[in-house]
């Protein structure tokens, strides 16, 4: 997972051994033009698959670590599995889920602001019945644009959908509770500075349970 401590960390050294290595694995199948990364999270059995483990901290470093601005679209999943998995192939286009909430943000990704704008779309929005949750974010964005720091205060601003951790405390959804991931970006020049987010939720089906293969 991503790890925000100081260089010398145990967390942070594991984090950079594992990127290596993962990337070192990964060349010979990277592919030319728009590409899809594939993340699947095994987890031991008996650990609770919709408490932590959020999986936009699993997948924000191994998306940042290759620079490569055709990264388009990034899918990550966590299940009881003995392994972790990880795809890169040619994206492709599909269909969109029938059901978005839509908001076009002008403020700064930085600030609070940007997550009430992301928040008005789903302020009315019924949260999602208890259990795992499956959901897809789209971003249409600028060519100047970091797509990829746009995860975390996209879903931080979620909390009508997923819940909170706490009543009292904004920006601190239950977003552990997601155990399926769609992230997926598209650059339009004439949208400036500003952010066009489509946001998709549902109720998850029953995560599987992986053995050794």
């Amino acid at each position: 997972m991503a790890s925000w401590n100081k260089a010398t960390d145990p967390d942070q050294v594991r984090l950079r051994e594992y990127l290596e290595d993962t990337a070192e694995l990964l060349a010979p199948a990277m592919v030319l033009g728009p590409w899809a990364l594939r993340l699947d999270i095994g987890l031991p059995a008996g650990r609770d698959l919709i408490d932590m483990a959020d999986l936009d901290n699993y997948a924000f470093p191994l998306a940042t670590r290759p620079r490569n601005e055709d990264l388009v679209t990034v899918w990550c999943s966590k299940r009881h599995a003995d392994t972790s998995r990880v795809l890169v192939a040619p994206a492709a286009e599909s269909a969109a889920p029938s059901a978005t909430y839509t908001v076009r943000t002008t403020a700064s990704a930085a600030t609070t602001a940007f997550k009430e704008q992301v928040r008005s779309a789903v302020v009315d929005a019924a949260t999602i019945p208890t259990g795992a949750v499956h959901l897809q974010l789209a971003f249409v964005v600028g060519p100047q644009r970091n797509w990829l720091t746009l995860w975390k205060p996209t879903i931080d601003a979620l909390d009508p959908l997923l819940g909170r951790t706490r009543a009292d405390r904004d920006w601190h959804p239950q977003d552990g509770r997601i155990t399926d991931l769609g992230l997926h970006v598209t650059v339009d020049p004439s949208l400036g500075h500003d952010i066009l987010v489509s946001i998709a939720a549902a109720p998850a089906a029953a995560p599987r349970t992986e053995g050794p293969r």
